[in-house]
């Protein structure tokens, strides 16, 4: 049987995100359905017995693979990928979303930074780390300092992307830096949050023109 432009999309996202669980495809792919997970199992169980698709059954619901995709069917890195689908998730939903890439490469591998995501979203690019593990203030550290060096290297064109942190934890960022750091729990408290400085802002000013 021939792919469906549908089949295709979903493999496309397979490759991209390396992995994705049942629900998230069917979330993406078939929400406008009557039942998305029904219809979501039946096509997933049509790719993988064609060989188009792969998955594993160590997690529930069942998480799927692009065919070429090389991962340890029970990986720790399979909960940090679907963490990124997660984000992916939110900026659909927030809209005004742009590019999205998964852990682009810039520069050799270890001399630059390595971020989890590169976005746009309102026109302003970000790159997003995504932490589900408690890092070391030295870890952030180094972290930041790649981005330095990715900064100072010129490879990306100005202006820089902004950084956001995506974690439960909050990190003390000392120190300056030519770029803006974010930190929040999620991508969509994240907007939330610039919402409300906007409100403050416009606020104060109004309060201004008023005194004024």
């Amino acid at each position: 049987m021939p792919l469906t432009n549908r089949d295709k999309a979903i493999i496309k996202h397979l490759n991209k995100f390396r992995v994705m669980d049942r629900d998230s495809i069917a979330e993406l792919h078939f929400s406008n359905l009557k039942n998305p997970n029904y219809a979501a199992n039946n096509v997933l169980l049509r790719l993988l017995r064609d060989g188009h698709i792969q998955r594993s059954t160590v997690f529930v619901p069942y998480v799927y693979f692009g065919p070429d995709v090389e991962i340890k069917k029970n990986s720790q890195k399979i909960g940090h990928f679907l963490a990124i689908v997660n984000v992916y998730k939110e900026l659909k939903k927030l809209g005004n979303m742009g590019t999205f890439l998964v852990e682009p490469k810039y520069g050799k591998k270890g001399d630059c930074a390595e971020p989890d995501i590169f976005c746009q979203y309102r026109r302003t690019n970000f790159f997003v780390e995504v932490q589900r593990t408690v890092y070391s203030d030295k870890l952030m550290s180094e972290k930041f300092d790649r981005y330095i060096d990715l900064y100072n290297s010129g490879i990306m064109a100005a202006p820089f992307p902004h950084v956001l942190i995506l974690s439960d934890q909050r990190y003390a960022i000392d120190g300056q830096y030519p770029f803006k750091i974010f930190q929040s729990d999620s991508f969509t408290n994240f907007v939330k949050s610039l919402t409300r400085t906007e409100s403050v802002k416009k606020e104060n000013k109004e309060v201004q023109i008023k005194i004024g």
